[in-house]
């Protein structure tokens, strides 16, 4: 069973770019600076923001439904040059693929029904096999030490 990546739409972070610090600020945001390779994952375009690149950090609700007791929320970076992403089925960027992750799996109610702490080199073969479950509708995938949501893993 195939899986498809798929990234944060990038309208709604767009506006974000135009405000100043103090605005931000008051939204619970930053605009931030990446300081070191692979230490900004952009939720966008599925891709580590370059040292010295712009960014917003912002909050995200990413399990959105009312009826979830999973309902979460959480930072996120978002780069200034971000472009959706857009992978073909099967791909893993190289921002999931070189980290330790949590994947949270979930039914179409949202309840969760499995979890676990893998590494990104193996995570293909995992979400093939979460996905062949007839029962899991998507997968959340954070980052294992943080706990930051980085993308979703629906079926493609």
């Amino acid at each position: 069973m195939s899986f498809r990546i798929e990234p944060l739409p990038l309208a709604p972070f767009q506006p974000l770019f135009a405000l100043d610090g103090e605005t931000l600020r008051a939204m619970g945001a930053r605009r931030t600076t990446a300081d070191a390779p692979h230490s900004a994952p952009c939720r966008v375009s599925l891709a580590d923001a370059e040292p010295g690149e712009r960014l917003i950090l912002a909050n995200h609700r990413h399990l959105d439904d009312p009826f979830s007791p999973y309902r979460s929320d959480g930072p996120v970076f978002v780069r200034e040059t971000a472009v959706e992403a857009a992978l073909d089925p099967g791909v893993l960027p190289d921002m999931l693929s070189r980290r330790l992750l949590s994947a949270r799996v979930y039914d179409a109610a949202w309840m969760m029904t499995d979890a676990d702490v893998v590494e990104g080199r193996d995570l293909a073969a995992r979400l093939k096999g979460w996905f062949g479950h007839p029962d899991t509708a998507v997968i959340h995938l954070h980052t294992a030490r943080r706990g930051c949501f980085l993308a979703t893993a629906a079926r493609a």
